[in-house]
């Protein structure tokens, strides 16, 4: 049983995934402001941004809740674990969920707010066709076999630059820049800037990613068959700080 309560790591998972998405939205903003005549420019600068922003996040928020920051990685915590009492419980998932949504929601104001732009103007990006849903699928599916790879082989602790890399070149190889995730997918919808997507592309790349995600632990079912019994140490293994419970390292 997670020794830390689960307010704290719901609240845990809705700044973290806020501030994803912050610093998503933030530094599109930014990039079109720097580079306005250079598109190829401006996905480089975000991208690298978010490779960078996400790395620190799960290294910041990890030990508290695991740093999922996306519902789909939540479910499939939870779906693949559950027969060996690992990962989160149908509760943890109850709470993670809104959490994230809420947060990235909360994350697209701020970015807009530090901008000096109205604080929800709606995208008009039109994000809606056929290539970008299988690039959807793609990344989503590349994320949750990485993410559940390095937990099942011991390898947890290079999540937060393993994660942040795949996301900074999923930026580049997919069609769809890679949102791969439900929960920013609607933080983004808040902010029509460079990052932004349109509320009535949502239902598309939503539907992707839960596709990608089911590929994602079809692959996982093949490669590393044991991966459930990982699940508590995903995205990163969350644990008591051992300075707050007073045992020694």
């Amino acid at each position: 049983m997670n020794a830390i309560p689960l307010w704290r790591r719901a609240v845990a998972e809705g700044v973290g995934t806020g501030l994803l998405v912050a610093v998503v939205v933030g530094s599109g903003i930014a990039a079109a402001k720097l580079s306005p005549n250079d598109v190829g420019l401006q996905l480089l600068e975000n991208a690298f941004a978010t490779a960078l922003g996400l790395a620190v996040l799960i290294l910041m928020i990890g030990p508290v809740s695991g740093a999922h920051f996306n519902p789909v990685v939540s479910a499939v915590d939870w779906w693949i674990g559950r027969r060996s009492g690992a990962g989160l419980t149908p509760r943890d998932l109850a709470a993670y969920i809104p959490a994230q949504i809420i947060g990235a929601a909360f994350g697209a104001v701020l970015a807009n707010l530090m901008y000096d732009a109205a604080a929800v103007s709606w995208s008009t990006t039109d994000r809606s066709a056929p290539h970008l849903w299988l690039g959807e699928v793609v990344a989503t599916a590349g994320l949750i076999v990485l993410i559940f790879a390095l937990a099942a082989s011991g390898r947890a602790a290079i999540a937060p630059a393993a994660v942040g890399a795949y996301i900074g070149s999923a930026y580049w190889f997919t069609s769809s820049t890679s949102f791969a995730n439900p929960a920013v997918s609607i933080g983004r919808a808040f902010s029509d800037t460079f990052a932004g997507i349109a509320p009535g592309s949502l239902p598309g790349f939503v539907i992707a990613q839960v596709i990608g995600a089911a590929a994602g632990v079809a692959l996982l079912r093949l490669l590393y068959p044991t991966a459930g019994r990982a699940a508590d140490d995903v995205v990163t293994p969350h644990t008591e700080n051992p300075a707050s419970t007073g045992v020694s390292p």
